[in-house]
């Protein structure tokens, strides 16, 4: 049986002052872990997405600025990072891997991609961490390449499970009824002015496993009774973890596995294709949002294994 992919781009290391509060060496700490623990999934580099690419999502104005450095510091500030070569290198091949990992999955059920989510950036501007956004520029290239091989129309399901609001994404797709955007976030946490999803779960401050399982399951029910995807783009954030710096909220590692195991078995059910993203995870040990990120592969391999096992 050939391995589940997975697509990196860790490697393009974001050049940010000492003290940041982007924790950049998680994904060599999850590379590491998936070497030693998870040998049936295999890391391939990401690829570049081009301006084509990123342009079915984002204004050409935004990639220029952002590819040339002519970037305004007021609209990199709302970023949050400092403008780079290697930052917007960092960004295309970030956007790559869920490209990637969207086409892969679409051939084999279930990928990977290692980093993304960046859910903040919206056509013409990014912010929280965010330059491009990764899923809406998938789904975008996903449903045009499916009309290119005169298939049936594309739809797609963006299940946002990062504790922030995915506001860009939700933005990007505010009069699309081919993308359902599904966002279950903290109520009172970032962003603080918010987009309208197709779903907007909010929550609030301390919501432990159950309450927090419960509305998922609610969640997934009205997906399913008002939208039929073809394509599921998951954002694993694993910053709903009880000790995450920025979350406030209060899932365990059960309860976070529980809610991917929950997410995998809804795609899996009705055979829907599923790539998933890490999203965000800030916990003040390192180790311990790598633990979680693990746990969302370890669930992703079982359902992968499901794929192979049905194929023909």
């Amino acid at each position: 049986m050939f391995p589940m992919r997975a697509f990196y781009s860790g490697q393009f290391v974001l050049p940010l002052p000492t003290g940041h509060r982007f924790p950049t060496g998680r994904y060599v700490l999850l590379r590491d872990q998936l070497e030693r623990h998870l040998p049936q999934v295999h890391m391939f580099e990401a690829p570049r997405a081009s301006d084509g690419e990123l342009a079915l999502a984002h204004t050409p104005q935004w990639i220029a600025c952002i590819s040339d450095g002519s970037v305004s510091p007021e609209a990199m500030r709302e970023i949050g990072f400092p403008w780079s070569e290697a930052m917007v290198e960092r960004s295309r091949r970030s956007t790559g891997a869920t490209i990637a990992a969207c086409r892969t999955a679409l051939m084999e059920g279930v990928s990977a991609n290692m980093a993304g989510g960046t859910h903040h950036a919206s056509a013409g501007k990014g912010g929280g961490f965010c330059v491009f956004n990764d899923a809406a520029v998938a789904a975008r290239l996903m449903q045009a390449e499916q009309g290119r091989r005169g298939r049936t129309p594309l739809g797609v399901a963006v299940i946002d499970l990062d504790v922030h609001q995915g506001n860009g994404t939700a933005s990007i797709f505010r009069n699309d009824p081919s993308v359902f955007t599904l966002s279950m976030h903290g109520q009172k946490n970032f962003p603080f002015r918010k987009e309208a999803s197709d779903l907007d779960v909010e929550l609030p401050d301390g919501c432990g496993d159950d309450d927090y399982l419960a509305a998922l399951e609610q969640a997934l029910d009205e997906l399913d009774r008002r939208f039929t995807p073809g394509l599921v783009i998951y954002l694993a954030g694993a910053d709903p973890f009880e000790r995450d710096r920025l979350g406030r909220l209060k899932l365990s590692f059960d309860g976070l596995e529980a809610r991917d195991r929950r997410v995998f078995d809804f795609a899996w059910q009705r055979r829907i294709p599923l790539a998933f993203a890490m999203a965000g995870g800030y916990a003040s040990d390192i180790a311990e949002t790598v633990q979680v990120q693990l746990g969302t592969f370890k669930v992703a391999v079982e359902y992968w294994r499901r794929w192979q096992n049905a194929a023909p």
